[in-house]
């Protein structure tokens, strides 16, 4: 392969990284939304949100089969072959930058998975609570409650 093929390749995969930070930043800024929205327990947030995140998530799915021919190519190359390359440390921060997002959002993702499970605990908590108190007024009921006096005026004439 020649120099212009790896600077070739490098332009191809700085464009595909950019394309892919720009769809991590809104993805990042939808989990963000999804995070409130688990943490305020607003569940038609968290439903509208789901539904940009899976058009997001589908758009980086569809540019990655690229990128990974891409990546197979410059990965097959010598060091020597990149490192002299003018956008070869651009392409690197990218990449960082890219690693980075998505760190940040599978961090906001794990606040939104322990939010969602601490609603669930609420709710189990607030509805054992509730069949307890159900429970409760019936004892209650049945102590307060006579019990209907059933055939006495019969026994005693008969």
């Amino acid at each position: 392969m020649t120099r212009q093929d790896v600077a070739d390749a490098l332009a191809q995969y700085r464009a595909g990284l950019q394309t892919g930070i720009e769809l991590l930043r809104q993805l990042q800024n939808v989990a963000d939304r999804q995070r409130e929205g688990s943490e305020s327990r607003d569940f038609k947030q968290l439903a509208a949100e789901a539904d940009t995140r899976n058009r997001l998530t589908h758009l980086l799915v569809a540019i990655e089969p690229g990128l990974r021919d891409v990546r197979a190519f410059l990965a097959s190359q010598p060091d020597e072959a990149l490192v002299d390359q003018p956008d070869y440390p651009e392409v690197m921060s990218l990449r960082q930058a890219a690693a980075d997002l998505v760190a940040a959002i599978l961090k906001s993702d794990g606040a939104s998975m322990r939010a969602l499970a601490d609603a669930e605990l609420a709710h189990r908590a607030a509805r054992a609570n509730l069949e307890c108190g159900e429970a409760t007024l019936a004892a209650y009921r049945r102590v307060l409650t006579p019990p209907v006096a059933s055939a006495s005026l019969l026994n005693v004439r008969g």
